[in-house]
């Protein structure tokens, strides 16, 4: 489940309309949430603007890290594992089953899949180099 702005500007407003009666004061109150919660979301993305430019691989490149682990998790459980053990099964081994945590794995890949999916448009728009 994701969490977002309006998630967490519905909950303040669930705060307000408790403590605040007055209308005029509520929409003062909601507008100067909203204008928080945004201004924090802006720093995050200045923070990773800098980030992302950086010329360090240990400052720049957590992300394709992070990728190139989830591809290699993907490989093992669904090529390397099921081929390992069709020919343990040949070789009359019985291998020990391995489990996956693929709730973790899936989330994360997910994740990086849609902030891919949003590079992709941001490239396909000419919004980005």
């Amino acid at each position: 489940m994701a969490f977002g702005i309006d998630d967490a500007i519905a909950t303040g407003l669930k705060v307000l309309n408790k403590f605040i009666p007055d209308p005029e004061a509520k929409i003062r109150a909601e507008n100067e949430l909203r204008s928080a919660l945004l201004a924090a979301d802006k720093g995050q993305m200045d923070v990773n603007k800098v980030e992302a430019g950086h010329r360090s691989i240990f400052v720049a490149g957590w992300r394709p890290w992070i990728g190139w682990n989830c591809g290699a998790a993907f490989s093992i459980h669904f090529i390397i594992l099921p081929l390992t053990q069709v020919a343990a099964i040949y070789m009359d081994f019985v291998p020990p089953v391995i489990s996956f945590d693929m709730q973790s794995l899936m989330t994360i890949m997910m994740g990086m899949i849609g902030i891919a999916g949003m590079r992709t448009y941001e490239k396909f728009k000419g919004i980005t180099k």
